[in-house]
């Protein structure tokens, strides 16, 4: 990872920030995508600290990720000031006890947890092409399993239950990232999803009067393992030689396994990339 550039959101606190550090220490310049200054400007110390001969500092971008504008905008941001990106590692998420709308009219978790990967994956793919090899990173979970998405009622407004649409918005990062790997199979830019475990971190709390599920927070805190554990298989298809050529795989425990039968369905991935494309308003994606 000598030299690299990765651009990492979520990296404050739990596994994105174990991730990070790791990162910078096998010498990994990181940019990280961040919503609170004041957690963006310690952990940028704590990674300058580890790595005090990079020649270029690590650095912060603010952006709430759970708005489409801010996506876009944080997007030409980086594009705009990074020659080139190595690895995009999308693991940003919230979970909602209380069905909540960002300002744009989208709810919370699918905008935060589903569509800022996908907004942001489009922001920087000239760079990450122009980059070749480069390898995109999406942080899902295991609770997409049994999860189903209704292309009727993507913003959940019918029934909704804080834990059933973070697995639907987990079931979209697992389809996304294997029509990614599909529409991108002709280039050098791999696309895989993972399974960080059950891990014990700030997840679950709310975040300036957003998202916040209690009763997830505290099961979290008692069963999960360590964020440091839960960044193992994020760091392994960040940088491990073996994963290198691995695209459109789903990954536990570092190892490559197979998603629910709902998240290998072509038709539904290709669905919900057109859905995804109209709602992040982006003009011209990747061609299928």
């Amino acid at each position: 990872m000598q030299g690299k550039v990765v651009v990492l959101t979520g990296g404050t606190s739990g596994i994105g920030e174990a991730a990070a550090i790791r990162l910078a220490s096998m010498g990994a310049r990181l940019v990280l995508v961040a919503r609170d200054a004041s957690r963006a400007e310690t952990i940028l110390k704590r990674l300058q600290k580890m790595s005090p001969g990079v020649a270029t500092p690590h650095t912060a971008h603010l952006a709430d990720l759970s708005l489409v504008a801010e996506t876009r905008r944080v997007a030409r941001e980086i594009a705009a000031t990074e020659p080139r990106i190595d690895v995009l590692i999308n693991n940003a998420g919230l979970i909602c006890a209380r069905r909540q709308v960002n300002a744009e009219g989208y709810e919370l978790t699918f905008a935060t947890n589903h569509l800022a990967y996908f907004v942001l994956t489009h922001g920087l793919l000239p760079r990450m092409l122009a980059s070749d090899p480069a390898r995109i990173v999406n942080t899902a979970s295991e609770v997409h399993r049994g999860a189903k998405l209704d292309f009727g009622d993507l913003q959940s407004e019918q029934g909704y239950s804080g834990f059933g649409a973070y697995a639907k918005s987990k079931l979209a990062n697992v389809l996304f990232t294997s029509e990614l790997a599909r529409r991108l199979s002709a280039s050098g830019v791999t696309a895989n999803s993972l399974h960080p475990g059950v891990v014990a971190s700030r997840f679950g709390l709310p975040r300036d009067g957003q998202g916040g599920d209690p009763s997830s927070a505290r099961f979290l805190s008692a069963h999960g393992i360590s964020p440091e554990e839960g960044a193992e298989t994020i760091v392994y298809l960040a940088s491990a030689a073996e994963s290198a050529k691995a695209s459109g795989q789903y990954f536990d425990q570092s190892r490559a396994v197979m998603p629910s039968k709902e998240a290998q369905d072509w038709a539904v991935a290709k669905k919900l990339w057109e859905e995804s494309q109209h709602l992040g308003r982006i003009e011209y994606g990747i061609k299928g």
